[in-house]
């Protein structure tokens, strides 16, 4: 949910990662449907998403659905393909989808957890943005958010693994934007604090903390996929409340 004001009206807008209520890419979502944007909605779990679907259309708003796992060319080719088969257009592209992967140094942990890491966060932003950028660039015109951390930005202690994902979409954004700023199409990433979700809160308690709160997140996809950041591109913008 954003406490700001956007206007998204007659607009095609994508988010991933759209799976329970209450977590970052379900907020993305509402927000988005608040400003008026119809909307293509994908994640894994297809029960849970076919559920957001219902509660979405329910409300009114135009959804459509692509359930399935988005580090499979395949399937993030469909979450692009429901937006131009449905829509005829996509305007926006978020990246929600990823994760975090866990806490522990490098010397205890095996590769399977670096693969782990860069599959959900760093294939799945590279296949999906290369699905939506083909469609963006023909109209010369369209925003790709996609979200790196702030871990990402500075060094942080049993976090490489989910660290280096992270950098990876921020260099990622970086090249695409250089690639893409020719042929209209933005590319941006917000680089997230501790976000206050309910998973986060249940895993280390609502204590003394610097949150950043879900709505802070929203507030700064939205603007940097509105025409109100059209002169910003490359660029990730930590949303931290400081801490960085």
């Amino acid at each position: 949910m954003s406490d700001a004001t956007f206007d998204f009206r007659d607009q095609v807008v994508v988010v991933t990662g759209v799976g329970r209520v209450g977590q970052i890419g379900y907020a993305v979502a509402d927000g988005f449907a608040q400003a008026g944007a119809r909307l293509v909605i994908a994640a894994h779990d297809g029960m849970a998403l076919a559920a957001r679907s219902r509660e979405f259309a329910a409300r009114g708003v135009e959804v459509r659905t692509a359930a399935g796992d988005l580090t499979k060319p395949d399937v993030a080719n469909l979450v692009v393909e429901q937006a131009v088969k449905h829509f005829g257009r996509l305007d926006v592209l978020v990246n929600v989808a990823g994760g975090f992967t866990g806490i522990a140094n490098v010397t205890e942990t095996s590769l399977d957890v670096l693969d782990r890491a860069i599959a959900v966060n760093v294939t799945t932003m590279y296949l999906v943005s290369r699905a939506a950028a083909q469609v963006m660039a023909a109209r010369h015109k369209g925003a790709i958010v996609s979200f790196a951390s702030i871990a990402a930005l500075s060094a942080k202690p049993a976090m490489a693994a989910y660290s280096a994902a992270k950098a990876g979409v921020a260099a990622l954004t970086r090249s695409m934007a250089l690639e893409l700023r020719d042929s209209g199409v933005r590319v941006n990433a917000v680089a997230p604090g501790l976000v206050r979700t309910g998973d986060n809160v249940g895993a280390i308690g609502d204590g003394p903390a610097r949150w950043v709160e879900i709505a802070d997140i929203v507030n700064a996809v939205m603007f940097l996929s509105s025409d109100l950041s059209a002169g910003i591109t490359g660029h990730v913008l930590p949303v931290s409340r400081g801490d960085i």
